[in-house]
């Protein structure tokens, strides 16, 4: 089993619900193929280096998952048969980057109870 991290940009015409709904296909279909969902991250909508199919904005989401190899190709043929996806990547993360995934999340988790406390 590896790990994985896909990037995903979400057309910007979508509402914030069909964006979730979008997510939540991949994830299930991660979970589909044998994989395990490890983290699931939504960057919000942010602006684009350049213009995408006309489109200077996009819904930005990452997804970890754990699984075999085989997996990727199936999951990378749906983002591309899903209109409201205009670009993806899928990495395999290495031991360094695993580690370094987990304290951008411990950060992130802890940013959010401090947030949450005050």
């Amino acid at each position: 089993m590896n790990n994985y991290e896909t990037v995903f940009i979400l057309t910007p015409v979508l509402s914030e619900d069909q964006a979730k709904e979008a997510v939540k296909k991949f994830e299930d279909e991660i979970q589909s193929l044998g994989g395990k969902l490890k983290h699931s991250e939504s960057w919000g909508l942010k602006k684009l280096a350049y213009p995408i199919q006309k489109k200077t904005t996009g819904f930005y989401f990452m997804l970890e998952f754990e699984g075999a190899g085989d997996i990727i190709g199936q999951l990378e043929l749906s983002m591309k048969r899903d209109e409201r996806i205009i670009r993806f990547l899928t990495v395999k993360m290495d031991k360094h980057h695993a580690a370094w995934a987990e304290k951008r999340k411990s950060r992130i988790k802890g940013a959010k109870t401090a947030t949450a406390e005050a």
